[in-house]
């Protein structure tokens, strides 16, 4: 678009104050990733949580689910797969695994194209130390194993949604005994283009 704006002021067909402004909303376009997800497609704090329903589930959960959520779209995909029941290796509301659950809403709502397992989710992302959590990042567990055997979806304020092997889809707190026993470490999607990355 700019080449065209700066053919028109070569030929005196548009003046320079015209031009300025038109490079001004070109810039503030949003930005296409390489995965072709725009960046306009991810809800910010611009949006105000307005379901009541959802406002007081999570502030029973422990969530601060408002004005200070910046992954609005986030929130609202978790709540619609809470109580799911468990199910090795499942990826539907019929029944969902840790990494299932996760590679939907992951994919939902951040256009990311997460497959696999635990580990594998784990591969795709940058690592993050725990006090540098934010709403979207994932926090990954051994479990009783050698390898990362769990992950969930970080909400804010140390609450986590996951699936669980007793009690499906649930939101827990990373200071619970068990699973702060067993984390070992957050991750922040490469493919989430509203999110900071950062470095290894």
């Amino acid at each position: 678009m700019l080449l065209v704006v700066y053919a028109f002021y070569a030929f005196g067909q548009i003046d320079s104050n015209r031009v300025d402004s038109l490079i001004m909303v070109n810039l503030m376009q949003p930005a296409v990733i390489d995965s072709g997800i725009q960046a306009e497609k991810f809800d910010t704090v611009t949006e105000i949580p307005d379901d009541p329903k959802l406002i007081e589930y999570y502030s029973n959960k422990g969530v601060a689910y408002d004005s200070e959520c910046s992954q609005i779209a986030l929130y609202r995909e978790v709540y619609a797969w809470m109580g799911v029941r468990y199910k090795y290796a499942g990826l539907t509301k019929r029944g969902v695994d840790c990494a299932g659950f996760v590679k939907n809403i992951c994919n939902q709502v951040y256009g990311s194209k997460l497959s696999g397992s635990a580990g594998d989710h784990y591969k795709k992302c940058v690592p993050i130390e725990r006090t540098d959590l934010e709403e979207g990042d994932l926090v990954f567990f051994k479990i009783n194993k050698s390898y990362i055997s769990h992950v969930g979806l970080y909400l804010g304020n140390n609450k986590f949604a996951h699936s669980a092997v007793h009690g499906g889809v649930i939101i827990s707190d990373l200071n619970e005994n068990y699973y702060n026993k067993y984390y070992y470490g957050g991750g922040r999607l490469l493919s989430t283009p509203n999110k900071k990355e950062y470095g290894r």
